[in-house]
């Protein structure tokens, strides 16, 4: 892969109309330079897709169901793929793509499976647990032991198997990937329900491959992350989380038990041993969240650099972030909360220290869309968290204001 070292969505807005398309025309050529490829000018339209999907990462802003010409649709998806990944593969001259075998199955019933179109697809993740850690925050496998959440509104025990342990923010990508197939399904069956067809819903079982889960979380394709997936499948099987409602009017949890995905089973495998294909059941508590026609999913768009923190500690307040700022633009959390939150076994001081420490990192690799920022508090420090380009349409409407 070779990276492009794209400019920042705010280094991105700063710029001129005239310097946005000047700066996608270059990212266009070198790309298409990376290919080996003759690069193509993109045109007005063009243009005004790519500055609509720069900014916001959304493939819709890229309309590419309604883009009736091959080769500009195949142009916008080129750019969308490298723009998304920060990167572009280089096609080695004998290499050929792996073929997906037919799957038909013992009932002849080909709908009782799908695989998941994850291509582009807007990286989601279920509402519900994203205002906790639903996973161990340590990067070692904590072998026994209980997460305790004690929220406003109800209370949250993850509890891990005996043998596989408690999961991983790492074994949460799995996870993610679940959720992000089965939303960009249900995206498709809306699109072709609106267009007077009868499509059938997806079915719960989905088959995707290892490559396909590594690719879309930006791991590398070495033979340890391939070692890696059936022990995280152990541990998302195995790790229930019970919810309790205090507050019984509220529908915003369901009081059950359940685990993060329910049957697997091994497909096949490479020629070295290793995983190849899996086969995984979807819960009904995901399944239905997503599927139901009468509700709205229960999901929210992650953006795809999240698979790009590297610290468990991060991950977890970008998701708190992800859902808490998300309606006013910004939040503030009090440390001793995010402590109980993120039911981290660091005693509290320990806790506070990796938070500054972290902020701190956050000023030379910042966080996805949020910036942190640590304010002293009647009762200790507090961390605000704003979204970024948010916090630069303000700017710019105060300068408009002040100009005025």
């Amino acid at each position: 892969m070779t990276s492009l070292n794209l400019k920042t969505q705010a280094e991105f807005a700063d710029l001129s109309l005239d310097g946005k398309n000047a700066y996608l025309q270059q990212v266009a050529a070198r790309i298409a330079g990376i290919k080996g490829e003759e690069p193509l000018p993109l045109n007005k339209d063009a243009l005004s897709r790519l500055r609509r999907f720069y900014m916001r990462r959304r493939l819709s802003d890229l309309q590419l169901e309604t883009t009736k010409d091959a080769l500009l649709r195949d142009t916008l998806k080129s750019m969308s793929e490298a723009l998304h990944l920060g990167e572009v593969r280089q096609l080695i001259g004998h290499e050929t793509p792996t073929p997906v075998p037919d799957i038909v199955a013992d009932n002849d019933d080909q709908l009782s499976f799908f695989v998941p179109p994850t291509y582009d697809a807007a990286l989601k993740d279920d509402i519900n647990l994203m205002d906790f850690a639903p996973f161990s925050l340590s990067k070692t496998i904590m072998k026994a032991g209980i997460i305790r959440h004690e929220l406003p509104d109800c209370v949250i025990t993850i509890e891990g198997g005996a043998e596989s342990g408690l999961i991983t923010a790492f074994d949460y990508d799995i996870f993610l990937h679940m959720v992000t197939s089965l939303t960009s399904s249900m995206n498709e069956y809306r699109a072709a329900e609106k267009k007077g067809l009868r499509p059938s819903l997806p079915p719960r079982c989905y088959r995707p491959s290892i490559r396909e889960i590594l690719n879309f979380t930006r791991r590398g394709g070495g033979g340890r992350q391939y070692e890696q997936i059936e022990p995280a499948l152990d541990r998302l099987q195995a790790t229930r989380i019970k919810i309790t409602n205090l507050n019984h009017t509220s529908k915003r949890r369901a009081s059950e038990a359940f685990s993060f995905i329910s049957r697997y089973k091994v497909i096949s495998k490479t020629k070295n041993g290793n995983i190849d294909q899996l086969e995984i059941d979807i819960p009904d508590w995901v399944y239905q969240g997503i599927t139901n026609p009468d509700e709205k999913p229960t999901v929210l768009t992650l953006h795809p650099d999240y698979f790009l923190i590297t610290q468990p500690l991060g991950r977890f307040l970008y998701r708190v972030a992800r859902k808490s700022a998300g309606v006013s633009g910004f939040a503030e959390y009090g440390l001793e909360t995010l402590h109980l939150r993120s039911a981290s076994k660091m005693p509290f001081h320990k806790f506070r220290e990796a938070v500054h420490a972290f902020v701190d990192q956050c000023k030379t690799y910042p966080l996805p869309e949020y910036d942190l920022e640590l304010l002293p508090a009647k009762h200790g420090d507090k961390l605000r968290m704003t979204d970024r380009k948010r916090k630069l349409d303000w700017k710019h409407k105060k300068e408009e204001q002040l100009a005025a």
